[in-house]
């Protein structure tokens, strides 16, 4: 591990706490109005999944942040271990969930937070692992690349967060950060090994099955 990286943010086999961020609040408007984060996957609520994805990917921390039926999520999914963040604003876009998300790590030991999206079941645990392991320090920006070009998951190094918060509205998220760091990002390709594609539309459900 590099010299770098904090002693705080190191585990008891010198691994850096790369907590995982899953941005679950999404109304699916496009989708008749379905919470993406209970729709059904293999016999559970599609949060699950990408909560699995995580933790087998080796972050951990992880924290979720729902919005859409928020009180259904909570009780049909089962979120055990994950801290569970509430976006009252989360019409408002993704980015109210990232600047959400964020805030509830700030104070932990987390040296970078690994962000995912629950709409993407193509993207597993081999994936978010290869982003992960390209972790250098708190500054670290990675992002999955599928072809070349930018996609999910994105790790932002812990000294990146309170930029982040400023810039995040909308459905933007993170792309002002990203924009205007682009010199200091890592893309990690990921097509050999994952698909990104989004649950966003009714045919799209059939990637579900």
């Amino acid at each position: 591990m590099p010299a770098d990286t904090p002693h705080a943010t190191r585990t008891g086999a010198d691994r850096p706490v790369i907590a995982g961020l899953l941005l679950a609040a999404g109304g699916g408007r496009r989708l008749g109005g379905r919470p993406k984060a209970l729709l059904p996957y293999r016999g559970r609520p599609l949060v699950e999944n990408a909560v699995r994805v995580l933790r087998e990917a080796g972050c951990g921390p992880v924290h979720v942040v729902i919005g859409a039926s928020a009180a259904e999520v909570r009780e049909r999914a089962d979120l055990t271990g994950c801290v569970v963040v509430d976006n009252p604003d989360w019409t408002e876009g993704m980015g109210s969930s990232l600047r959400l998300g964020l805030h509830s790590l700030a104070g932990t030991d987390a040296a970078a937070a690994l962000v995912s999206l629950v709409d993407q079941p193509g993207i597993g645990p081999a994936a978010v692992a290869r982003v992960l392991a390209a972790y250098r320090s708190p500054a670290s920006l990675v992002a999955a690349a599928y072809e070349g070009e930018r996609g999910h998951p994105v790790l932002f190094g812990s000294a990146r967060w309170s930029d982040i918060e400023k810039t995040a509205t909308g459905d933007r998220g993170a792309r002002v950060h990203l924009r205007e760091h682009a010199g200091e990002l890592t893309l990690v390709e990921c097509a050999d090994i994952a698909e990104a594609f989004d649950i966003d539309t009714p045919p799209d459900l059939a990637r579900l099955a």
